[in-house]
């Protein structure tokens, strides 16, 4: 069911995505709290993570040594992606990933992320030089390819192990798809065939039931959830202990889940600071009140107030819809 990644044993096989702007430090924490076999931070791109001012959040709070965090990185230059992680690597980092799937255009404009599928050769340098740089086990997280006439992944995998990469993660679409479309959890075989690390497979898993899916069509070793636990922190967990015997969750309702929320946008604002926090959180509470099945007219007021201490006044009552079906 598990396995090992450098000194850590991955005993259940559900990991969090890296998604931008998302599952930045307060969110993994949330969910590991839950229960995950690993959470990936937010994607850094080198070359900024290299220039960036001593003390700033995004290298003081990056949360690289907690015990079940992988930080990832990206970029399109061996040095700096090398440097990137001897640094995250000082930082206490247990697992190093590397991002050659994003598809956003501001990425891959810049020759990274999954336009690396498109120069293979490039890709293994910078692959070779991450895993050179440091003492730790490195992972991949890629597509299937750029487009349709471009079906890499099994290639790009096979030459990964090569380099020393000990875990691949697949999203089940091409860059060119974007989010579009189903992911093809079947195309993942291919990489599973072709290579004997641990295969992760990504994309389209946002429940206990797609996860079982993914994981028959894609003979995987494990499941990576993104947008599957955007609402829903313990989301893993209930994946965990539906198809590997995991300890089920406690899903938060009624108080419980307004007390989490509360909690979940007091550690937005500590981290990020009151303004930016509070900006920064109304993502997080409108996917809460879509499941709460918030009046229109409460979730605006809430989404658009500026005072965090009325924010933390109206979420009981935003949330009492739930609560009421507790």
């Amino acid at each position: 069911m598990g396995f090992d990644l450098g000194d850590r044993q991955i005993t259940v096989p559900v990991l969090l995505a890296p998604l931008a702007g998302i599952t930045d430090l307060p969110f993994r924490t949330l969910v590991s709290r839950f229960g995950a076999g690993l959470v990936v931070s937010e994607m850094i791109a080198s070359g900024e993570f290299l220039t960036a001012r001593p003390g700033t959040r995004e290298k003081a709070e990056l949360g690289a040594q907690i015990e079940n965090t992988s930080v990832q990185i990206a970029g399109r230059e061996a040095g700096p992606m090398a440097e990137a992680a001897r640094r995250v690597a000082d930082m206490g980092a247990r697992v190093i990933d590397i991002n050659m799937g994003c598809p956003a255009k501001k990425v891959t404009g810049g020759w990274s992320g999954s336009a690396l599928m498109r120069a293979p050769d490039h890709a293994l340098r910078l692959i070779e030089a991450v895993v050179e740089a440091v003492d730790l086990p490195v992972t991949l997280k890629t597509r299937l390819g750029w487009d349709v006439d471009c079906l890499n992944a099994p290639d790009l995998a096979r030459r990964a192990e090569g380099a020393g990469v000990r875990m691949i993660v697949i999203h089940g679409r091409t860059r060119c798809q974007f989010y579009k479309g189903a992911a093809n959890w079947a195309a993942i075989n291919e990489v599973k065939s072709a290579v004997q690390v641990p295969v992760i497979a990504n994309g389209d898993v946002v429940d206990a039931s797609a996860a079982k899916d993914a994981l028959r069509l894609s003979g995987a070793d494990g499941v990576m959830i993104g947008r599957g636990a955007q609402g829903a922190p313990w989301r893993l967990a209930q994946v965990a202990h539906a198809l590997y015997g995991a300890p089920k969750p406690d899903v938060p309702r009624g108080r419980a889940l307004i007390d989490m929320v509360c909690g979940h946008y007091e550690a937005m604002l500590d981290f990020y600071g009151a303004t930016l926090g509070n900006r920064v959180a109304r993502k997080h509470l409108g996917w809460y009140m879509d499941a709460a099945n918030t009046p229109p007219t409460l979730r605006k007021r809430l989404l658009t107030e500026r005072d965090t201490r009325a924010v933390l006044s109206l979420l009981p009552e935003a949330l009492s819809a739930e609560a009421e079906v507790a």
